[in-house]
């Protein structure tokens, strides 16, 4: 059908699609619908990697990311409701290309892969290089999100996911934020931070991973990096948050992630 269509507008579970309908009034002259196609729901493990489809809902994909990336579970409880998991699709949430989607931060800091596919034609690409400007994704007319790709986490490498949002529940984030450094003998060896709600985009912090790759991991070194936040993004303001709290609150859980790597934890999430 998207051979034969190429400008059609997939629709999986319509979590976000059917808004435009329902609230925004926009006309569809084409959908496919592909909520029936069983093989692209498909969820696999090799030895060294999870490979979920894009039709893979949030909820049946919360047991297997958790077993590999248990720091996934509290941020995944955090995405919308559980109506909204039951129905919204991995593959829905990255193809969308929302600056503030839920699923990009975290898996882009985890390395990701994204499957594209156009009739038999398959290509391969990292999760951060699909997202090219805002509403504009690394996608052909015809072209599909089919898998994302989760290498297997390393031993020696700390992980966090953070979403800040006006509601605890049923919400969508102000800032969200994936973090993965590797550290060998006391020196951090990759450091990967990508954040949602930042920039036009969800994206990668590039000079706060300079600022922390090839450092001792110290307070210190996490300080440089807070302060590197500042020339990576300006964030905007609107309904969500402003500019400032954008910035000061992505500062803030980059120090939150060191406190509780030092065995601090935070109380008030734990009361909410």
């Amino acid at each position: 059908m998207l051979t034969a269509h190429p400008d059609a507008r997939i629709v999986a579970g319509a979590t976000d699609v059917g808004l435009w309908v329902t609230k925004f009034l926009r006309d569809m002259p084409l959908a496919v619908f592909i909520n029936h196609l069983d093989g692209l729901r498909q969820v696999r493990e090799t030895e060294d990697a999870l490979h979920l489809g894009a039709m893979v809902s949030y909820e049946e994909a919360r047991a297997p990311l958790v077993a590999h990336f248990p720091h996934l579970a509290r941020y995944w409880d955090r995405i919308a409701g559980w109506q909204v998991r039951a129905m919204g699709t991995l593959g829905g949430n990255i193809a969308n290309g929302s600056p503030i989607g839920d699923t990009p931060p975290p898996f882009i800091a985890l390395g990701a892969r994204l499957v594209l596919r156009k009739g038999a034609a398959r290509r391969e690409i990292p999760l951060a290089d699909f997202f090219l400007d805002y509403g504009k994704q690394d996608c052909t007319p015809g072209e599909f999100v089919e898998e994302i790709i989760l290498p297997k986490p390393r031993p020696d490498t700390l992980h966090a996911a953070y979403k800040l949002s006006k509601r605890r529940d049923e919400d969508i984030s102000a800032v969200a934020l994936g973090i993965a450094l590797t550290i060998e003998d006391g020196i951090i060896t990759t450091a990967r931070l990508a954040f949602g709600g930042m920039a036009a985009t969800p994206k990668r912090a590039a000079l706060a991973e300079a600022a922390l790759t090839g450092q001792p991991y110290t307070e210190g070194t996490l300080e440089a990096a807070v302060e590197a936040l500042r020339q990576d993004f300006k964030p905007l303001s609107d309904m969500r948050a402003s500019a400032d709290y954008r910035m000061r609150a992505s500062q803030n859980l980059l120090r939150r992630f060191w406190f509780e790597t030092q065995g601090e934890t935070a109380t008030l999430e734990d009361a909410l």
